[in-house]
């Protein structure tokens, strides 16, 4: 395996921690490694304790790693939080050839010139998304390289992130031994794969519903053009059991997962479990009708505010409706409250891949399809570097012996 067809892609979220590796070979993508570890340190999508979650991320990573065979040391970090926000921009240059052929310096610098804004001290860019492109006035223009222009103009869209939560989320990835190869926004990678081509152009939401926050990016004309964070998602679900059970939160996590149905009409009274009260040494049994009778207010009230956010942003028509990925999605009964609260198509997006066949993972696997795009086409701002490197007991040679073989034949 050669380590440039390598991409690993770490996905920090509130109750999971997940590493992927995607291998990409002929312009097809594999899934070669998946590796999870509960997350310590992270409340509400933001870390509030580097230690913890260093610890997690590397668990995740070894985790991954053993998979394969491989130790990774470089990553793709998928980022989200009610930090981010988007700025339109626009560059200009005047194409550098003699033969006035637009090359990929040319794109470079048109892309660091639409980078110059002004932003107040606290913020930083994360990355910018070319919209379009124009060449001596003609629009629309997706790709210029090769095209014949004096002038080249590009109409992009600016990330932008706090620089508190950015450098933190850098610090707890570097502790944890790993290069950071770069920051890619969650709900971008996400579309790139959960959303066809017509529903990015139409104008389609895309609802992340992880544990503790839920990311709604609006995507219309192909383009990424909005997106928000309401702090709510699995674990209110989660609390209203602990809380209407009388029971540890623990515990209620283990029941919503595995008897947890959004809908009343959907539960059976023969699916029964038995848990531990607070306060109590005898154990109480409840069945799955009573469990959906607390998950499904809350779920309804989720809905309900998603759709309240995405009007406040300007979009009370979706002719590309809904489409929901995350964790929390994958409960039963959540897809009929969806469209019922919605009021608009809706569907849950799942990778089409073994090891990931879950809206938990469309986020990572998304960063694997948004990178490989992105190293095919090589934008400024993305580079390609190794994903992993081989230990001694792989290379089958001492490590100091290894060592000394590179340096000598640097050396000649």
């Amino acid at each position: 395996m050669s380590s440039n067809d390598v991409i690993v892609s770490l996905d920090i979220g509130t109750s999971k921690v997940r590493a992927i590796i995607g291998e990409l070979n002929n312009g097809t993508i594999h899934i070669i490694g998946v590796g999870s570890a509960d997350s310590e340190g992270i409340r509400k999508g933001a870390i509030v304790d580097i230690d913890q979650t260093v610890q997690s991320i590397r668990s995740a990573i070894d985790h991954a790693g053993r998979m394969v065979g491989i130790q990774i040391s470089d990553v793709y970090v998928g980022i989200m939080g009610n930090h981010i926000s988007l700025l339109s921009s626009h560059g200009v240059v005047a194409v550098s050839n003699e033969d006035r052929e637009i090359g990929n310096e040319d794109i470079d610098r048109v892309l660091q010139a639409a980078k110059v804004i002004a932003l107040p001290p606290e913020r930083e860019i994360i990355g910018i998304v070319p919209k379009q492109y124009l060449v001596d006035g003609l629009e629309g223009i997706q790709d210029p390289r090769g095209m014949i222009g004096v002038r080249l103009e590009v109409e992009a869209t600016i990330i932008t992130g706090a620089k508190t939560g950015i450098h933190n989320l850098l610090r707890c990835v570097e502790r944890a031994g790993l290069n950071v190869s770069g920051l890619i926004l969650m709900s971008l990678a996400a579309g790139q794969l959960a959303l066809s081509k017509d529903e990015k152009t139409v104008g389609t939401a895309l609802v992340d519903i992880g544990a503790g926050a839920t990311t709604i990016a609006i995507f219309d004309q192909g383009n990424l053009i909005a997106t928000t964070t309401l702090p709510i998602g699995g674990e209110y679900v989660t609390n209203d059991i602990s809380i209407g059970l009388r029971t540890q939160m623990d515990i209620a996590e283990k029941v919503k997962l595995k008897f947890g149905c959004a809908l009343v009409d959907d539960a059976t009274a023969d699916q029964v479990f038995k848990i531990n009260r607070i306060g109590s040494n005898s154990e109480k049994e409840y069945n799955q009708i009573e469990l959906a009778s607390i998950i499904e207010p809350r779920v309804q009230e989720i809905f309900q505010l998603i759709r309240q956010e995405v009007i406040r942003l300007g979009f009370a028509e979706l002719p590309g409706g809904y489409v929901l990925t995350g964790g929390t999605v994958s409960m039963p009964g959540m897809l009929t409250i969806a469209q019922a609260e919605l009021a608009n198509s809706v569907r849950i997006a799942v990778p089409d891949y073994i090891g990931v066949r879950d809206p938990a993972f469309a986020g990572g696997v998304g960063i694997i399809h948004y990178v490989s795009k992105h190293i095919k086409n090589r934008p400024a701002g993305f580079t390609k570097k190794p994903a992993v490197k081989k230990s001694a007991s792989d290379s089958g040679q001492p490590g100091l012996f290894e060592r000394l073989k590179n340096w000598l034949k640097e050396f000649i």
